[in-house]
């Protein structure tokens, strides 16, 4: 990114919360010191211009979550209490020095203008469009110009770097052509499940099927980064990170940088126990 932090290792969406310090039942691993958010450049929970309510309950969390063989499914939507209320409870105390946060947010166009208008003013190091979330009705999973009018209208009224999160059933040729000069990188959303598993029902149905993420998600979201890495030059967020070894292999396939999503649900210590590993490793190398 253009601004100096380093994107090395990142978290998914929402994995630590709105304000990259962690949700309340990942607090423990905190104060046992397996959990340091301070290792990673965080992307909020997604925002909407106005509160959406979900599948998310904070009372019982893990009601829209699922384990798959190998990875996660979850159906937490995008329940979130709306911008106005991130940038009156929680953008005043970010600060990127100690904690690097990227603002993940989700609209139509002139909803992504106005967002990104009130994201200027607080210390955020970018700025995510999420394009491609598998558990909402608002996705644009189809809709090609609507991602790239989506590009234009946060790129023209933003300060910050901006990712582009998208999806294994974008029409991703059309879109990295066209927003090759607007954004800094591209991140890629879990799997909708029925792309994943065609033909089984998921155990999330009554909650919309859910996104597939984590090791069942490899096939199709270490393709996409093969893929992407091919047709363009715009640097690319390798996810689906299960295990140590998936950092240098997605890393193979062309990746810039590493996300961490859905082994925080099922692992938390994990991914703060790769980063540290990984650091000891490089300061061996020397």
């Amino acid at each position: 990114f253009s601004n100096g932090h380093a994107f090395e290792f990142m978290t998914a969406s929402g994995a630590l919360s709105f304000d990259g310090r962690g949700w309340p039942w990942e607090q423990p691993w905190r104060w046992i010191g397996l959990l340091d958010p301070t290792l990673f450049t965080s992307v909020t929970k997604t925002l909407t211009l106005r509160p959406t309510e979900g599948n998310l309950r904070w009372y019982n969390p893990f009601r829209c979550l699922r384990l798959v063989r190998g990875g996660v499914v979850n159906a937490v939507g995008l329940s979130n209490p709306g911008i106005d209320w991130w940038c009156r409870k929680i953008g005043p105390s970010v600060n990127s020095t100690e904690i690097p946060l990227v603002a993940s947010i989700l609209g139509e166009p002139e909803e992504l203008a106005e967002m990104a208008r009130m994201l200027n003013g607080f210390d955020l190091v970018g700025l995510e469009i999420n394009a491609s979330c598998p558990n909402t009705k608002t996705c644009i999973l189809q809709d090609t110009a609507k991602v790239i009018a989506s590009c234009k209208a946060v790129k023209t009224n933003s300060r910050l770097p901006l990712i582009l999160k998208v999806s294994v059933t974008h029409d991703i040729s059309q879109i990295v052509k066209d927003v090759e000069n607007l954004v800094e990188a591209i991140s890629i959303n879990s799997v909708p499940w029925a792309t994943a598993f065609p033909n089984r029902r998921s155990p999330l149905e009554i909650l919309g099927g859910g996104g597939v993420s984590g090791k069942a998600a490899q096939p199709f979201t270490w393709g996409l980064v093969q893929k992407l890495t091919q047709l363009t030059a715009i640097p690319v967020i390798g996810p689906s990170v299960w295990g140590f070894d998936d950092i240098g292999k997605v890393r193979g396939l062309g990746a810039k940088a590493v996300s961490f999503g859905s082994v925080f649900m099922c692992h938390p210590w994990r991914p703060t126990l790769y980063v540290r590993k990984e650091r000891k490793l490089n300061q061996l190398k020397v």
